[in-house]
């Protein structure tokens, strides 16, 4: 509400004509090794060597996820692409198929990362702002180009599972409707008790580990955006695929700051790795982090800023799903409840 209020994109826009601007709303801002639930946050970032071009696409609804995905994809690729950050609608959205529709076009060597847009634990309305105007059901995306340009990435969670393995038995999309045959959303206000009140702000402390029995190695967990008490459905920020195996996640302070910072470890590897350093951190992790840890959540910021060695600037947001490659397979894919670190540099 307060970014949607605020002339500030407006008159960044106006300061600085020549350069594209692109953000987005959150319930939280992360500058440094510091949060705000406040403010804004701005950061004002130049390239030496790499060519920087801007993508926009309207989402008017999440079934038009994947074709965001591909517009944004088909205005980006070329040749030299080598990466993407991707800011998207945060509510009307399938953040899996809008990411897969993008890697389709963008091919699998350019690094996409990025977020969906938050809104603190309202679920009311997110906002993308491109170019001085912020706006509801947008995508926006940076591409950067050139053979000079570095870019490296991490992700972990760090949440626990607990409770039976159960199996996704009815599904479309991102909405899920059954597991072992059984209504989901009785099986999650069986769990939340008189936390159920609370959805579906409160399930965001729950989230779903979810997996292919054909590759269990490849994981992801899916966040809660919507649910429907007469359908006895649930909305996911990504696809919940019918067969795929599902178990509840709950999480713990220690083991949570321990995964930030082992995303921060594999992106200054990924980096180290190609002989130049970082110089700037964008930092993407999920609200449902945020609510859980509460004042204690700057223990996993200042946990990546100590990786990162103190001297490396970085801002980010809690956003309602996280945008990065995994960290094996380098698949880029839609995560929940995770820690996403992009870290870029330009080599000399």
């Amino acid at each position: 509400y307060a970014l949607r209020a605020s002339d500030a994109p407006a008159r960044l826009a106006g300061q600085f004509p020549s350069a594209l601007h692109l953000g987005c709303s959150s319930g939280t801002m992360v500058e440094g090794d510091a949060l705000s639930d406040d403010d804004l946050t701005v950061l004002a970032v130049g390239f030496e060597h790499t060519r920087l071009r801007l993508a926009t696409c309207p989402l008017v609804e999440a079934a038009d996820s994947r074709k965001a995905g591909a517009s944004i994809g088909a205005q980006l690729a070329a040749p030299d692409l080598a990466g993407v950050f991707v800011l998207s609608e945060g509510l009307g959205v399938n953040g899996s198929a809008l990411v897969d529709g993008l890697v389709d076009r963008v091919g699998p060597e350019a690094v996409v990362s990025g977020g969906l847009a938050g809104d603190g634990a309202r679920f009311g309305d997110t906002l993308v702002t491109v170019g001085g105007q912020a706006a509801s059901r947008m995508v926006a995306a940076v591409g950067f180009y050139g053979d000079r340009i570095r870019i490296s990435h991490g992700s972990a969670g760090g949440w626990d599972e607990f409770g039976p393995h159960r199996v996704i038995t009815r599904a479309e999309g991102n909405v899920l409707y059954e597991l072992d045959g059984k209504p989901a959303l009785d099986l999650y206000e069986r769990y939340l008790g008189d936390e159920a009140a609370g959805l579906p702000a409160s399930a965001l402390l729950y989230p779903l580990k979810i997996s292919d029995p054909a590759h269990p190695q490849d994981e992801v967990v899916r966040t809660v955006l919507a649910v429907d008490h007469e359908a006895r459905s649930m909305t996911f920020a990504g696809d919940v695929p019918q067969g795929w195996s599902a178990r509840l996640m709950r999480g713990a302070f220690e083991r949570l700051t321990d995964g930030a910072a082992q995303a921060a470890d594999h992106a200054v590897a990924g980096l180290a790795s190609s002989g130049v350093r970082p110089e700037l951190c964008l930092f993407v992790s999920c609200v449902g982090r945020r609510l859980l840890m509460g004042q204690r959540t700057e223990e996993e910021v200042e946990a990546v800023a100590d990786a990162l060695g103190g001297d490396v600037p970085m801002v980010g947001f809690y956003s309602y799903g996280e945008i990065a490659p995994q960290n094996e397979s380098k698949v880029c894919g839609l995560h929940n409840q995770t820690v996403t670190i992009t870290l870029l540099g330009e080599a000399a």
